[in-house]
């Protein structure tokens, strides 16, 4: 519960208009990306300056208030939900501050869209690496509340390799810089720490992130295979090799069919059991002769054929195939769940064969898009969530899909973090003792957990939560 009169003292804060209140406007707050979880916020609070959102902070610390910092609200494990408390939303903190061309680095505001960054630097031959598949959508700050990947983060990292510094304010209301743009800086790696702790260590008010330069030379190239374990070995084949490439993603057939099927067609063949799309970059000397090496061990595993994007409309179009792959899926069912694991790369032959054989025993489709070059997968499952049966039988198949992942030595997130939709794993995952270490990191940021509570690591509190039938709906 909130204290009486927290809405006007947070308008006479950020103007009324930027409080919600009303079951209405609530609405688009009651879930992320992953709409299987629906909580119901007390109430939307949305600062427009970094100003207002420290004295929002400071407000809800006076009033002892918990409350769950968010972004574009794109997240996929339920990472921004509240629960009967307040949400903080940083989109409208949208500027880019600084851009140091010379040093290759800007300073932005949290809500500012991940692509708008890549295209604002743009004519200085510069982009910001990570990138995931909502990077038209999602946020710098959610991206570091749960160190975002993307199909590139194989050659160029994930967002905790891109970050340099960030100004926090802490659940208390006071102000740190964490990191710095001088290099490495003593003591322990409090950066680091934050970058991935989904809003539970403190509120993002701008970040310093590293630009990195555009490779002079850039191939792509799709490869299609007549079965899925082909694909998956030859993606092994290609990494043994000593190649890497910039990204290497995985396609299977169902998602390929939705995807020819949207707007979002990218000539992608409809019979291929999966494909891959492979981009390569680098300076230009010496790249082709990777290309062929790379189509040689697409062959070799028993690639039908190997094509490279001839224009850079149609990279494009290869691209945008795969970054809309999900949205495409919208067209499938009425929902759809989207999963996030890693394995080791040598598992994909058994672990993909054991999702398609958990699908077919379920009587669901699972539609696997995914980041392979990294071992991160994305099994996907649109269903008709109005039909209890059928919801009942994809959270099995999630289920067990995820113990598979385990079983192989894997673990249960690879960019979307943990949220509320991992939590009964982490016991499996770390030992009790290193659970109550992260509870004590946590302390030292927000020693009262009123930042995001119920997120991350499953105390006692969380578990009985996450059982409650009334919780998930």
């Amino acid at each position: 519960m909130i204290p009486p009169g927290l809405d006007r003292e947070l308008a006479d804060v950020v103007g009324t208009r930027w409080v919600l209140t009303r079951p209405g406007e609530l609405l688009a707050y009651t879930s992320d990306g992953l709409p299987g979880y629906r909580h119901d916020p007390a109430l939307v609070v949305l600062p427009g300056t970094r100003d207002e959102a420290l004295a929002v902070v400071r407000l809800l610390a006076r009033r002892n208030v918990a409350f769950v910092p968010r972004g574009a609200g794109t997240g996929l494990s339920g990472g921004a939900l509240a629960d009967g408390t307040v949400v903080l939303g940083l989109n409208r903190l949208r500027r880019i501050l600084e851009i140091d061309v010379d040093n290759g680095w800007a300073v932005v505001e949290p809500g500012v869209v991940n692509a708008h960054l890549s295209r604002a630097v743009a004519a200085y031959g510069l982009h910001y690496a990570p990138d995931p598949s909502s990077q038209s959508a999602c946020t710098i700050g959610g991206n570091v509340a749960e160190n975002a990947g993307g199909p590139h983060c194989l050659k160029y990292g994930v967002t905790v390799n891109h970050v340099l510094a960030l100004t926090v304010a802490l659940a208390d209301g006071s102000v740190v810089t964490l990191g710095s743009t001088e290099g490495e800086v003593s003591g322990y790696d409090l950066l680091g720490a934050f970058v991935g702790s989904e809003g539970c260590f403190g509120v993002v008010l701008d970040a310093t992130v590293r630009l990195t330069i555009n490779p002079p030379a850039v191939r792509t190239m799709l490869a299609d295979f007549p079965t899925i374990d082909s694909a998956a070995r030859a993606t092994s084949a290609i990494i043994a090799a000593g190649l890497v490439p910039a990204a290497l993603e995985m396609m299977d057939q169902p998602t390929i069919q939705a995807v020819e099927a949207s707007i979002y067609a990218a000539g992608y063949p409809v019979d291929a059991a999966a494909v891959l799309l492979i981009e390569l970059d680098g300076a230009a000397a010496g790249l082709d002769d990777d290309v062929a090496r790379v189509a040689a061990a697409c062959r070799d595993g028993g690639a039908r054929d190997v094509r490279v994007a001839t224009t850079e409309a149609d990279r494009q179009r290869l691209w945008q195939g795969r970054k809309k792959a999900f949205g495409a899926m919208g067209r499938v069912s009425s929902h759809l769940v989207v999963q996030d694991a890693v394995i080791p790369r040598t598992r994909l032959p058994d672990v993909l064969a054991e999702i398609g054989r958990i699908g077919r025993e379920e009587g669901v489709t699972v539609c696997n898009v995914f980041h392979a070059g990294d071992g991160n997968l994305h099994p996907n499952i649109p269903y008709n969530g109005n039909d209890a049966g059928e919801t009942q039988r994809v959270e099995r198949a999630m289920v067990r899909i995820m113990e598979a992942c385990i079983a192989a030595g894997g673990s249960v997130t690879g960019e979307h973090g943990i949220g509320v939709d991992k939590l009964p794993y982490m016991p499996r995952l770390f030992s009790e003792a290193t659970l109550g270490s992260m509870c004590r990191l946590r302390d030292c940021f927000d020693p009262e957990r009123r930042m995001n509570p119920g997120k991350v690591v499953p105390v006692r509190s969380c578990r009985e939560w996450a059982m409650s039938p009334a919780a998930r709906r």
